[in-house]
């Protein structure tokens, strides 16, 4: 019974090294660097978006204060 046990151990953690080998390949493919980069300057493009006084409408304008 301990040898299937060990068995098994060492088939899950072969798996999850191939599963993590796997996710490394994809996420540093070149087929996938303009999407990544595109993403990448997504919290930049909001930085912008506000200075540029084009901010969300979801704010208020008078900063949440009570009347």
């Amino acid at each position: 019974m301990d040898v299937n046990l060990t068995l098994a151990r060492s088939i899950v953690t072969v798996a999850a090294f191939v599963t993590f080998v796997g996710i490394v390949i994809w996420a540093w493919s070149g087929a996938r660097r303009e999407r990544f980069d595109a993403a990448a300057m997504l919290p930049l493009e909001d930085d912008e978006l506000e200075r540029s006084g084009g901010g969300s409408a979801a704010v208020p304008s008078d900063h949440g204060s009570v009347k």
